[in-house]
């Protein structure tokens, strides 16, 4: 029996999370350093997956498979497997985690804040003990619930970690938010609170919508195969022999379970005003582990579920998501364009970035879809890159305000060098990873729907605005009072935020790593929805002559 990596690869950050909570309460240094090592080992283990994993052209789909009978009577087995999307979406995770965790060092530690209202001082302070233990352990649980999202291919399996991350996501969003604000301890509490219960009541409505498609799934394998069946690749093989075949209003149902659940968790328009309350509330290494990480399970199934489960639904519904995309980008734009909090402009933007990921996902093309999960790579780096910078910044000064800034760049440069970077990454500028996934995205939707794509280029143009607006805003011009003495980055922040900005470049000018990984898996999810790369409209030889 071989070594199973995939699930050694999910058990480790949860065994970590258990010992880091477990550690005593004086032992706070230590479990930030057991945290940070668990995160580090398990970055070694998916490079070992990364390694072992076969791009040639006659490998199997799916590599690295486990399979064990788990819950036999109601055909739920213990499968896993990767694909090179779920590769990538593992080597994404995996890299964050310690510099999520470096980033957020200080962010647990007991907290001295007056218990008078608005910032008012008072006579008495008030210590409020924040569990530092509690605080990276969550982190951890949050990994191991992502990854087994990402390898698990029972679709039940999938189902109880696509659900369970909720419960630490939602301690992490209401018991550990920003200190900035100039609220009391109270108030602050009670946005944490909301945004908090709002994320979970958002994510568990999308997800009792996608158990009633799983049971209606299940159903229907029973009664046509003859044993029900939660088995992703057994579902689609039997699809694709015509041994398992759905009525249309059946498919088409099942199909927006599904694409409802993934719509919130990514989130898409309407679905999506849980994550300005939650990333606003949040620390800044939260907000990252929410739209950079834990979002991107949303769009990842839809490409490996709604694609490969309901192929004709999914050519049905693809002119509403179409549509719905192009809102989420020129929307999430303009409202961060409107925003006066520097963490929220960061969510909108955010939103606005899933627009152009789902674009590229439901375009149907194999370069929408080979750059929508590069995209998913890029934005998760870039974005990380302009939060962390945005939070070490906020840190500093106490606000959240764009306003309460102004020549950050004459008394912290490289801080405001470094935010610079994030910025132009997140408006892809070319030379950096979002510029080459943004494009695929549009050449594969341009290809097949060429007003779709025209009309997103609006949110370049909106991206430039709103990202360089904020720029000038805090960065440039004379220095704000109370900003005369900023500190600047220090060594453990500039060590977060270094390699992130290397890994931007790298993949800004050779993004074959990831591409050699991701093609082989797209040509298989083309396949699954009967689509192939429409044909140039003039022919080639045409072209020759004309040279």
């Amino acid at each position: 029996m071989s070594f199973p990596l995939l699930t050694a690869t999910a058990l480790l950050p949860a065994i970590g999370a258990l010992a880091t909570a477990a550690m005593p309460a004086a032992r706070r240094t230590t479990a930030k350093w057991l945290a940070l090592a668990t995160s580090l080992a398990t970055l070694l283990l998916v490079a070992v997956v990364v390694l072992r994993f076969d791009t040639g052209s006659g490998a199997d789909r799916y590599q690295l498979t486990e399979s064990h009978a788990w819950i036999p009577d109601f055909g739920v087995r213990y499968e896993l497997g990767v694909d090179g999307i779920a590769v990538a979406m593992l080597a994404l995770t995996a890299v964050l985690i310690p510099f999520l965790i470096g980033a957020g060092w200080n962010d647990a530690e007991p907290d001295e804040r007056s218990a008078g209202t608005g910032g008012t001082a008072t006579a008495q302070a008030t210590r409020t003990r924040r569990p530092t233990q509690t605080f990276f352990a969550l982190i951890l649980m949050v990994e191991a619930m992502v990854i087994m999202s990402f390898v698990a291919t029972d679709i039940f399996l999938f189902y109880i970690f696509f659900e369970a991350m909720l419960i630490p996501m939602y301690f992490l969003i209401g018991g550990f938010g920003d200190r900035a604000g100039g609220l009391s301890t109270d108030e602050q509490a009670k946005q944490r609170t909301y945004a908090a219960v709002k994320f979970l009541l958002y994510n568990l409505a999308g997800g009792l919508i996608m158990l009633a498609a799983v049971v209606a799934l299940y159903v229907a394998t029973a009664d046509q195969l003859g044993a029900g069946t939660f088995s992703l690749q057994a579902i689609t093989e039997a699809r694709a022999t015509g041994e398992l075949t759905f009525a249309q209003n059946t498919e088409r149902l099942m199909f927006l379970g599904f694409f409802i659940a993934f719509a919130v968790k990514a989130p898409l328009w309407p679905l999506h005003t849980w994550l300005p309350n939650a990333m606003g509330e949040s620390t800044a290494p939260v907000a990252v582990l929410i739209t950079a990480i834990v979002d991107k399970v949303g769009t990842f199934a839809m490409l490996r579920f709604c694609l490969g489960l309901f192929p004709e639904a999914s050519a049905w519904a693809t002119p509403v998501v179409l549509g719905l995309a192009l809102v989420s980008i020129v929307y999430g734009a303009l409202l961060a364009l409107g925003q006066r909090d520097m963490k929220r402009l960061i969510a909108y933007a955010s939103i606005s970035h899933f627009g152009f990921i789902v674009l590229g996902i439901f375009a149907m093309t194999s370069q929408g879809q080979s750059g929508a999960t590069l995209y998913m790579i890029n934005h998760g780096v870039a974005t990380a890159v302009l939060m962390l910078v945005a939070g070490f910044l906020i840190s500093r000064h106490g606000s959240r305000l764009i306003g309460d800034y102004g020549g950050v760049q004459k008394t912290a440069p490289v801080l405001a060098g470094t935010f610079l970077i994030g910025g132009l990454a997140t408006l892809s500028l070319p030379g950096t990873g979002p510029f080459i996934s943004e494009f695929l995205v549009l050449v594969g939707t341009f290809v097949r729907y060429p007003a779709v794509a025209i009309i997103a280029c609006a949110g370049i143009v909106l991206a430039a605005l709103y990202v360089l607006i904020l720029y000038q805003r805090t960065m440039t011009g004379p220095v704000r009072p109370g900003l005369e003495k900023l500190p600047d980055l220090r060594p453990r922040e500039l060590a977060v935020v270094a390699p992130l900005i290397a890994l931007l470049l790298f993949l800004g000018v050779f993004p074959a790593p990831v591409t050699d990984i991701v093609n082989p898996a797209v040509e298989h999810t083309l396949s699954d929805v009967g689509e192939t790369d429409p044909e140039p409209t003039v022919p080639i030889d045409t072209l020759e002559a004309s040279q």
